[in-house]
């Protein structure tokens, strides 16, 4: 079974593959957050969203990620900036909704999972999200074929303006559809296609 290429970096805590400042979306939009409200952070990977979003000021933070190893790390390195956040393994499609949230934030996840098992958890987060709750979601698409690297996992890529189509009776506060390129260690400079949308419940 072929690994991940982000398992490695979840293992040292001093390494964040993808930067360790906060998505800039997140920070762009802080303004328009609740920050008594409850957040969920979708595919959390090492944490460092909802870190800040703690030292922000935010104290109801549920995160869950598919892997152990980045749990684990979320776990140490709150226990290292003294703060709490409630963490915990789960898969996307077995994650159940127990209470209604603020603001719920998904970041490169949902093209790792069958196109129809993230389209019924977004269903499903849009039931549970309180009204004038915002969503951030960002994910790739297949304007761009998947880099070497994540391809055999991009079980789920969305079509361009897909993501979008599924939050028509929400509020857009911000769409875009654009290209990037990036690169990991061992891996040579690449592109990716994405969306990235930002949106509140009416």
């Amino acid at each position: 079974m072929k690994i991940p290429f982000w398992e490695k970096a979840f293992k040292k805590d001093n390494t964040f593959l993808f930067g360790s400042e906060p998505n800039k979306t997140i920070v762009e939009f802080k303004n328009e957050f609740n920050k008594s409200g409850s957040v969920l952070d979708v595919g959390c990977g090492d944490g460092k969203n909802s870190i800040y979003l703690v030292k922000q000021g935010f104290n109801d933070i549920d995160a869950f990620d598919i892997s152990e190893t980045a749990i684990e790390k979320v776990k140490r390195l709150c226990k290292k900036h003294n703060i709490e956040i409630n963490a915990g393994v789960q898969s996307l499609d077995e994650f159940e909704f127990k209470k209604q949230y603020d603001l719920v934030l998904s970041f490169g996840v949902f093209h790792f999972v069958e196109k129809e098992k993230w389209k019924d958890f977004i269903i499903k987060a849009k039931e549970n999200t309180k009204p004038g709750g915002i969503h951030i979601i960002q994910l790739f698409n297949d304007n761009v074929e998947p880099s070497p690297d994540i391809a055999p996992f991009a079980v789920g890529m969305a079509k361009d303006g897909e993501i979008k189509e599924l939050y028509q009776d929400w509020e857009v506060l911000q769409y875009l559809s654009y290209e990037f390129e990036e690169e990991h260690p061992g891996v040579p400079l690449h592109k990716h296609a994405s969306n990235k949308l930002v949106v509140r419940k009416r």
